[in-house]
């Protein structure tokens, strides 16, 4: 299939057409947690990104296998290639084992972006079930000549693989000047005949809880490996797109190139690179190391002591989205509850379009109004088309809002469209904000029905003039979200924005 999506490729800082390898199939590997602690607001980019990328490449007919790691082993303090496991560590801290941590974290991982409604990978494969295909990656390595053993311990050898390849070429890193801004004086340097090399395989100190047999030594994989290994067991030695987020381009993508050529001499693994850009706090990336992030559980329940409010997963939803996925999003109260009005805008179109029906026998065409009609639709998936900009696909979403509102309210005559412009006006922003964006509404089918009771009662204190009453039910439904709205064609109700 053909189709006019292009995609920003890191590697080449290029924007570019999307051509899959095996039309109409795509492979897409993207890096997932190191699951020691909650996903926080940061985490929540890359699920929403990469969610909509899928979501919108099946929309057009793509047929995706969607792969997410787990990273629940070789993962250190500091990504670095000594010191301890960001997991263990946990584990001791808190009398556990290992895979208790993964196992609780994994978990509650899943929960939040399915709260997010975030829909799983077609994969989701764990480095510790994947030992087997690390070492075999690291003999093909080291048979090609640019790997060492050292101290039972195996290093990717980078300025041997410098030599054939180009070592920085994601990153833009220059290897002379990596060379010159690299500590030589750090622990575990002087198993490495570079302090530019990385570890495939770490023999494991005494006290290493996690560890696997090898032909060098019991130890672990090294963390940059394990994606390595199960991008091509999923995808193959080559797929198409490559995703995660931009603090991991260097060194953990860079590295993955590095290792994925070395082991197979094939050109690059992934065709391209997309990185989503960073959730900040007070312009500084959000993380766990950093200790400045807020989980994803404290934003649903607004226990965090930066926190004004909780946040509903929607509105979370929403606030990455109305941003361009390469660009900074700063993270603040006031930019989150700016996100809760857009996103109530948006379901608020979305019931009214729900409501309304074309008049039958009506129709009283105007060659400008079906015009207009036609082309506000027409604009709601061409920035998606451009590097999947859902920040102008949203603002097309509010152009053709207003044209909708207008149309419940009777300022804009449905009749003077065609019912073909109608039907296809409805499916589209439809398809746009529930199949592609993910946005849903989040009012039970019980709180719907319990509200349509409550309604019934202000009509029936409207008509028997109980005025008080009538305030009364108003003043509740404000509080709880909901305005009331007498028009001349009934009561109707919307979310407050």
């Amino acid at each position: 299939m053909n189709h006019p999506l292009s995609l920003y490729n890191t590697l080449t800082r290029t924007k570019e057409p999307f051509t899959p390898l095996e039309s109409p199939f795509v492979g897409l590997y993207v890096c997932g947690p190191t699951v020691y602690g909650d996903a926080h607001l940061g985490h929540s980019r890359a699920g929403v990104v990469f969610d909509v990328l899928s979501r919108y490449l099946r929309y057009v007919g793509y047929k995706v296998r969607y792969v997410r790691n787990i990273t629940d082993v070789g993962h250190l303090q500091n990504d670095a290639d000594s010191g301890e496991d960001k997991i263990q560590k946990f584990a001791k801290a808190h009398q556990l084992e290992p895979m208790e941590v993964v196992h609780h974290f994994t978990n509650r991982y899943h929960e939040d972006l399915a709260q997010l409604n975030v829909i799983s990978p077609d994969i989701e494969p764990r480095a510790s079930g994947h030992i087997i295909e690390q070492i075999q990656m690291i003999e093909e390595i080291l048979e090609n000549g640019l790997a060492y053993v050292s101290h039972g311990s195996v290093y990717f050898d980078v300025p041997a693989y410098n030599q054939q390849h180009n070592y920085g070429k994601l990153s833009g890193r220059v290897i002379e000047d990596l060379m010159t801004n690299t500590r030589e004086d750090l622990e575990g340097q002087e198993e490495k005949r570079s302090p530019l090399d990385f570890a495939l395989w770490k023999k494991a100190s005494p006290t290493h809880i996690m560890r696997w047999p090898s032909p060098w030594s019991e130890g672990f994989p090294g963390w940059h490996l394990e994606c390595s290994a199960m991008s091509r067991k999923y995808l193959g030695t080559q797929f198409d797109i490559h995703g995660g987020g931009l603090d991991l381009m260097f060194p953990h993508h860079e590295c993955e190139i590095a290792q994925s050529q070395a082991s197979h001499n094939h050109t690059d693994a992934a065709r391209y690179w997309v990185h989503n850009n960073m959730i900040t706090m007070n312009g500084k990336k959000m993380g766990k190391s950093l200790g400045n992030f807020i989980t994803l559980r404290e934003l649903f329940t607004g226990e965090h002591e930066l926190l004004q409010q909780a946040y509903s997963p929607m509105t979370v939803r929403f606030f990455v989205l109305q941003a361009h996925y390469r660009s900074t999003l700063d993270f603040s109260n006031e930019a989150l509850q700016a996100a809760r009005k857009g996103y109530l805008k948006v379901m608020n179109g979305l019931r009214i379009l729900n409501q309304l029906t074309y008049p039958a026998g009506a129709e009283n065409l105007d060659a400008k109004a079906e015009e207009e009609i036609k082309k506000l639709t027409a604009e709601l998936f061409v920035p998606l088309n451009d590097d999947l900009n859902t920040a102008k696909s949203i603002a097309s979403l509010f152009n053709l809002l207003k044209k909708i509102n207008s149309m419940h309210t009777g300022g804009f005559k449905l009749e003077t469209i065609s019912q073909e412009t109608f039907e296809q006006m409805r499916t589209q922003y439809r398809a746009l904000v529930l199949d592609v964006l993910g946005l849903k509404i989040e009012q039970t089918a019980d709180a719907q029905s319990l509200l349509e009771v409550v309604l019934g009662f202000y009509k029936e204190a409207k008509e028997t003039k109980d005025y008080g009453k009538v305030d009364a039910i108003r003043a509740q439904l404000k509080g709880q979200g909901i305005v009331i709205k007498d028009m001349k064609t009934g009561i109707d109700w919307a979310y407050e924005e």
